[in-house]
């Protein structure tokens, strides 16, 4: 008999996103739509598809107040702009695998320490709203 999700304990421990006691910023996308060559079906290898990304990332705060200049703060824009190169390098099976190069475009930045990323598929699924993952990843120490 298998056990109820609820019932079963787990080991993944999702660290804030915005917390003052450990000078973590929250910087995020959300709802950002575009379009992407992506997806497994023959009907999806020569088509864009509509997509929606959103991505949350939990940023340490060095200590040293960003005085109003953008150069000491993750900026939302330049993680736009790291989506957009990651879609122009060309196709992408499946959505897992751009949530992970999105995930691991966020974490090259040595200041992010927790990155969630929502791929959603808009059109794939006559009825569905979306379909898609959603995943997180952290900095390796």
């Amino acid at each position: 008999m298998a056990q109820d999700d609820a019932t079963q304990k787990s080991n993944i421990v999702h660290m804030p996103y915005a917390d003052a006691s450990r000078s973590v910023r929250h910087v995020f996308v959300r709802g950002y739509e575009t379009v992407a060559q992506i997806g497994v079906w023959e009907h999806e290898k020569d088509t864009r598809q509509r997509i929606r990304l959103s991505v949350d990332l939990s940023v340490l705060e060095d200590g040293e107040h960003h005085d109003d200049q953008l150069v000491k703060v993750v900026c939302y824009n330049e993680i736009v702009i790291g989506i957009q190169k990651i879609l122009a390098e060309g196709h992408i099976n499946l959505v897992e695998t751009l949530a992970e190069r999105i995930a691991q475009m966020t974490l090259e930045d040595p200041r992010v320490v927790t990155s969630r990323v929502k791929v959603e598929k808009l059109e794939a699924v006559e009825g569905a709203q979306s379909v898609g993952v959603e995943i997180e990843r952290r900095q390796h120490a």
